[in-house]
């Protein structure tokens, strides 16, 4: 899919109170830039930022971070940003393949995946290249969920994560008619669209084996 770009997209970003810059120099010390120690949570490719933003409003007590690799894609959602009385939630523009230099090992908590661009395999947010970023910045309990209705990209992941490593704990192949999975679950606009459309969704939520001297 081609993105229309935006003129000034980038300046805009530059410019936003809601956007970190140099979020290198903050490896380690997220606590300082949110002025607490609540968990930090964050969504790869939040697209327009309705699922995290809504997330953020709903737990004050957790902090979020959405991270959107598309300038113009970005910009819709500090547009929405700038209307919500928010103190726990920043933006970054960066490659998701980059995390491990921006948060330090432990750091987060959980990690959001959401209709994902069924890229070439070893592209996938879901592969075992994406996977080893999150083993790198995720807290020992850390997880990741995420949500398509891409099924192939589904069944992909289905067998991608744990040959990685990582267990599936749960997954369904149609969460809003899986209601142990889908309690308190939070739409994305995509997840709308192809809902409404009649696509199933599909989800599951991955956290690491442990390893052995963890379960000593």
């Amino acid at each position: 899919m081609r993105l229309r770009h935006i003129r000034g997209a980038e300046e805009t970003i530059a410019e936003s109170p809601y956007v970190i810059q140099e979020p290198e120099l903050h490896k380690g010390s997220w606590n300082q830039v949110f002025g607490n120690d609540n968990p930090i949570q964050i969504e790869v490719g939040m697209g327009k930022g309705r699922f995290i933003m809504e997330l953020a409003q709903q737990n004050p007590d957790i902090n979020y971070i959405g991270i959107e690799r598309y300038s113009s894609v970005l910009l819709r959602g500090l547009q929405k940003r700038a209307q919500l009385e928010l103190n726990n939630i920043y933006f970054m523009c960066i490659d998701a393949k980059n995390m491990a230099d921006y948060f330090a090992p432990g750091e987060v908590d959980k990690i959001y995946l959401n209709f994902s661009d069924p890229w070439p395999k070893d592209r996938h947010l879901t592969s075992p290249d994406f996977m080893a970023v999150y083993d790198k910045i995720l807290a020992a309990d850390g997880m990741v969920e995420f949500k398509t209705d891409n099924k192939g990209l589904f069944d992909y992941s289905l067998e991608a994560i744990p040959e990685a490593g990582w267990t599936i704990t749960a997954h369904t192949f149609d969460l809003h008619h899986d209601p142990v999975m889908c309690a308190g679950n939070v739409m994305t606009e995509y997840e709308e669209k192809f809902s409404s459309m009649g696509n199933p969704i599909c989800k599951l939520i991955a956290m690491r084996e442990p390893k052995e001297n963890e379960e000593n």
